[in-house]
C-alpha cells in the first residue's frame, strides 16, 4: 500500500480551529455551526479532486506506429485503491447462516477491505487449538472478488484479548506465548492476509505485562501507563509481526482520538516514539465509534487527520458505526436523536471528510447488518438484507460520484487523456468495424499514468 503524501490540507484550517471554539458548544446546528461544516465540506472536496485522482493519457497505434484516429474509447472504473471496508465475522465458523448468497451480494457490492477476527480467546479457546481453517474459505472468497484482507487484533492486552488458559503461565512465560502467536499466525496467513492490527489500543489499555501481573482485574480501560513502558510492548509486537510477514501492512489501533484530546495527545505520543524507534509501523490506526453515541466534530477529525499526517503513515479507521437506534445523539455538535436520517448525513459527512484528507487510506464499518450488530442500528442492511438508506447513499458514492466512467474518441494522434480516480480500469476500443479490444490498467498514485497500446 502506497502511503498518502504529506501535503497540507488547507490553510484555512488554522483560522476554522480559532473561530470554532465557541461554536463547538452552540446549541443545535446553528447558523455558525452549518458554515464550518460548509467550509470544511468544500475543503473536503477540493482535495477529493486533487488528492484522489490522477491525469491519465493513452495513445493508440496500428502495428506499423499510425496512430488510430476518431476511434471510439469507453473507460470504465472497476474497482478503488482506497479501500472502503467492513468486518466479515458474520462469513467466520458458519455464524451467517442466513440468507448468505444475499448477503455476499451486498457486501462485495461496495467494499473492498475485508476484516477477519483473531481474538485470542475465540481464536484459541484451548492452547493448541487454533480457529485458522476457519478463515481460509472467506479469505478465498475475498480473493476471488478483488477485496483487501486485514486481521484484528493480534495482542490486546484485556480480557477479550487474552485466554483464561493464560493463567497458569507466568508472566515471562506468556509473553513467550505471545510472540509465539504473532509470528505463528502472520507467517501462517503471510500470503492471505496483507493488513493487522497488531496492537489494540495501547493507550487506553494495561500493557501487556501490567495485564499478566493483574490478570483478575477487570480494569482493562482507562489505564495510563507510561508512554515508554507502552512503547516497549508494542514495538516488540511490532517486530514479531514484521518477522512473521515482512510483506505486511503493520498498524496499531486507538479509539476515543477523535473526541477526547488527552487520548490524541498520548497516542501522538506513543507514535512519535515508536518512529524515532524505527519499528516497522504501517498505519495509524484511528477508531470512529467511541463515545458511542457522538456526532464527531468534523473541525476535531479534519484537525487529528491533520495531526497525525506529519508522521507520514497512512491513516486507517478502523471501527466506523453510526447507528439508527433512536438514542440520543452526544457530543455537543448536533443535537437530536440517532434516526436512519441521521446515521445517513453523519456517514455521508464523515466518509467525505476521510476520502478528502489525503492523510487517510481507508475507513472499515464495525457491522453490515442489523440481524448481528455491535450497536442497535448500527448495520448498513437490515435485518432481512434489505439495504437501508445508509447503505444506498455509500453505493452511489462509492460506485457512481467516485468512480471515472466515460467515453471519447481518440484525437489525431490517437490519443485521449482524462482525470479519473485511482483505481483499477477497462479501457474498451471500437474498432470501425465493430470489433472490441479491452485494455486493463491501473491508474496509481505518484506515477505518470501513461500508456500506449498498439491495435492489430
Amino acid at each position: 500500500m502506497k502511503k498518502p503524501t504529506n501535503s497540507k490540507s488547507g490553510t484555512f484550517i488554522a483560522s476554522i480551529l480559532i473561530s470554532s471554539l465557541f461554536m463547538l458548544h452552540a446549541e443545535g446546528f446553528s447558523q455558525d455551526v452549518k458554515q464550518t461544516e460548509e467550509k470544511l465540506m468544500k475543503q473536503a472536496g477540493e482535495n477529493i479532486e486533487k488528492y484522489r485522482k490522477g491525469d491519465v493519457s493513452i495513445q493508440f497505434k496500428t502495428p506499423d506506429g499510425k496512430p488510430l484516429k476518431n476511434v471510439k474509447i469507453e473507460v470504465k472504473q472497476k474497482s478503488h485503491d482506497f479501500l472502503f471496508g467492513c468486518i466479515i465475522f458474520d462469513m467466520i465458523r458458519g455464524e451467517n447462516t442466513y440468507r448468505e448468497e444475499l448477503f455476499k451480494e451486498r457486501y462485495k457490492k461496495i467494499f473492498n477491505l475485508a476484516v477477519f477476527p483473531f481474538y485470542w480467546p475465540s481464536y484459541e479457546p484451548r492452547q493448541g487449538s487454533t480457529g485458522w481453517e476457519d478463515m481460509l474459505k472467506t479469505i478465498e472468497w475475498c480473493k476471488l472478488n478483488g477485496m483487501t484482507t486485514k486481521g484484528h487484533p493480534l495482542v490486546w492486552a484485556t480480557g477479550s484479548g487474552t485466554p483464561e488458559w493464560l493463567r497458569q503461565y507466568s508472566v515471562t512465560e506468556t509473553e513467550e506465548l505471545l510472540k509465539t502467536r504473532v509470528i505463528n499466525i502472520t507467517s501462517g496467513f503471510r500470503d492471505k492476509i496483507e493488513l493487522w492490527d497488531v496492537v489494540n489500543e495501547p493507550v487506553n489499555v494495561k500493557t501487556w505485562k501490567h495485564k499478566m501481573q493483574n490478570f483478575d482485574d477487570e480494569k482493562d480501560w482507562g489505564v495510563t501507563d507510561t508512554i515508554s513502558l507502552i512503547a516497549d510492548y508494542v514495538e516488540n509486537a511490532l517486530k514479531w509481526a514484521h518477522r512473521g510477514n515482512p510483506e505486511a501492512t503493520l498498524m496499531i489501533n486507538e479509539y476515543r482520538t477523535l473526541a477526547d484530546k488527552d487520548v490524541r495527545k498520548r497516542y501522538d505520543e506513543l507514535i512519535t516514539e515508536l518512529k524515532k524507534r524505527n519499528v516497522p509501523l504501517g498505519g495509524i490506526g484511528i477508531q470512529g465509534h467511541e463515545p458511542r453515541q457522538e456526532w464527531f466534530s468534523p473541525v476535531e477529525v479534519w484537525k487529528t487527520f491533520d495531526q497525525y499526517q506529519r508522521f507520514g503513515y497512512p491513516i486507517h479507521i478502523t471501527e466506523f458505526h453510526p447507528q439508527s437506534s433512536g438514542v440520543p445523539i452526544t457530543g455537543g455538535w448536533r443535537k437530536g436523536n440517532w434516526t436512519s436520517d441521521a446515521q445517513v448525513e453523519f456517514t455521508e459527512q464523515f466518509v467525505k471528510l476521510c476520502f478528502g484528507h489525503p492523510a487517510v487510506a481507508s475507513i472499515n464499518w464495525w457491522g453490515f447488518s442489523d440481524r448481528n450488530i455491535w450497536l442497535p442500528g448500527g448495520g448498513l442492511i437490515d435485518e432481512e438484507y434489505n439495504p437501508k438508506p445508509v447503505y444506498k447513499m455509500l453505493d452511489k458514492l462509492i460506485n457512481e460520484t467516485w468512480k471515472t466512467n466515460t467515453s471519447m474518441q481518440t484525437d489525431s494522434q490517437g490519443n485521449i487523456s482524462f482525470r479519473g480516480f485511482f483505481g483499477g480500469y477497462e479501457v474498451i476500443l471500437t474498432t470501425s468495424n465493430g470489433r472490441k479490444l479491452v485494455y486493463n490498467l491501473h491508474v496509481c498514485k505518484n506515477e505518470e499514468n501513461k500508456w500506449i497500446f498498439t491495435v492489430d
